[in-house]
Order: C-alpha cells, then structure tokens, then sequence
C-alpha cells in the first residue's frame, strides 16, 4: 500500500471530496484514514498530498514544505474574497493608469524575501474563537483586528502580460460555482456578477492580467498578493486563476498531461 499519493484538485472540490473521490475509485483504501496536507482554495486548482494511514503522523513535515504557484491576476475588479468567488465590491471596472508591465516587475522586485502578509478576511484563520470568514459573512470585520502572519518569497516571477475579456470571465464563473458545494454565497455573488456583466461601460473594454510564477514558505495567500497590486495601483485587482504545480519536491508534470484526476489519472509515490 502506498503512503503518500498525489493528486489533482480540480477547481470548486473541497479536499475531503478528493478523498471521498479517491476511496470510491480505489476499493482497498476505503477502509484506511486519509488526511491531506495543504488546504487549497475552492477556486483554487493542482497538486495536493494525501497522507495515507500513519503517514498521517508526518502531516506538520509535509505542511511546512514549500509551495510553487502558477497564478493569474486580473486588474480593474475587486471582490471580498480577492478571487472570482466573492462579491464584486463595484459593478463598473476600473482603468489601469500606470503601466502594468513595471508595475509587476517592481512589485516583483519588492516582495522576494520575507515579509509580513494580512491573512485575507475569507479564510479560516481564528481570531476571537470564530474564523476570519464568519467576521467578513456576518460583516463584523470593523470589530476585530485582521491578524498577519510572516511568509517567505524566495522566487517570483512575472511571466506574462495578457488581457481578458468578460465573456471569457463570465465563461469562467458559470463553469466554476455549480462545482462549489456548501454555503459560499453562490447565489448572491452570481446576481452581483450579473450586474458586473450588464455594465454597459463594462462593454467597451477588456481587463490587463499578469500570470506569474512564485515559490513560497507554506501559508503564504497568493490571492492576497493579488489584493496587494490592486491596492497598490487604484484599480483593484483579484486572482483570476491560482494553480498549485510543487510541493516541495513533488509535482504535477505538465507534460504528461497529468493535471487531471480521473479512475486512471491517480499519481502514487512511496512515503
């Protein structure tokens, strides 16, 4: 029996889904615990480790491991979540009036190398006994104060600049939120999308994205990062697509068309 498996995540799974996925394909682990190492996001996307049996009891080696990211930012929205699964703040997207280009490539510059980061309000850290995300639904945020944690950048990338354009945005959303199980608002943020989407001025434009490469100490919230650039330029900004690639040593090789997770697209290494 193997320890330690890789899997893929798809956008909108929980973990436990994964795992739940995982026992009905493979019989022979119905019967064993299984935790995972390394939350992602619902929107979030790629590599997560499953630890199986006692391989269990190395879950807090294998959580302090470092992450890689392959992530896209997209300027001119902001939501409550700094992703496409939150409450746009604003119906109307705003211009980018510096240039993108050197503005990532400074930001770049500027946050390889530790560093302290805001914990994003929609997540599960506790403040007070309550999660921070129970604060930000019951809109209780002014009452606390956001706690930071200290991360560590040691590689950082900006390895496009492209545009995007709200079809293809509202493409993304309708696809993602079905596969989103649980109480994230789903219909609330779908009407306020909506809204977002028959803008009139909305329209006439498309929004600059930027695709970068990082890696980074574990905890480290790339979707804050994306929150950053948008305070930073005025325009807002939020993380269009966040796709975990590396934990440590272990990958997702692109190459071998392995970022599926279907009957025969189970990845299994030795613990």
């Amino acid at each position: 029996m193997q320890h330690l498996i890789l899997a893929y995540k798809e956008i909108g799974q929980t973990p436990l889904e994964v795992i739940n996925q995982l026992k009905q394909i493979n019989s022979e682990l119905d019967s064993e615990k299984i935790t995972y190492a390394g939350r992602l996001d619902p929107m979030a996307h790629g590599l997560l480790l499953l630890l199986v049996g006692e391989e269990g009891k190395k879950r807090d080696q294998y959580l302090a491991l470092p992450k890689t990211y392959e992530f896209e930012v997209m300027f001119g929205l902001q939501t409550d979540t700094y992703d496409l699964l939150g409450y746009a703040e604003e119906s109307e997207i705003k211009l980018v009036s510096k240039n993108v280009n050197i503005f990532v490539n400074t930001f770049v510059e500027n946050h390889i190398g530790k560093q302290w980061q805001f914990y994003p309000p929609y997540s599960s850290k506790p403040v007070d006994g309550k999660p921070l995300f129970w604060w930000a639904k019951n809109n209780k945020l002014a009452e606390i104060t956001i706690p930071k944690h200290q991360i560590e950048i040691y590689e950082f990338q900006n390895i496009a600049i492209g545009e995007v354009t709200l079809k293809e945005i509202k493409l993304k959303i309708e696809q993602a939120i079905p596969h989103i199980h649980g109480d994230f608002r789903q219909e609330k943020i779908l009407k306020r999308w909506e809204q977002v989407f028959g803008n009139e001025e909305n329209r006439k434009g498309k929004l600059l994205t930027a695709t970068f490469h990082i890696t980074c100490s574990s905890g480290t919230y790339v979707r804050e990062l994306a929150h950053q650039m948008g305070q930073e330029l005025g325009c807002g900004a939020i993380a269009g697509d966040i796709l975990r690639t590396n934990i440590g040593n272990y990958t997702l090789d692109q190459k071998h068309n392995m970022f599926k997770f279907y009957a025969h697209k189970i990845l299994n290494t030795t613990g």
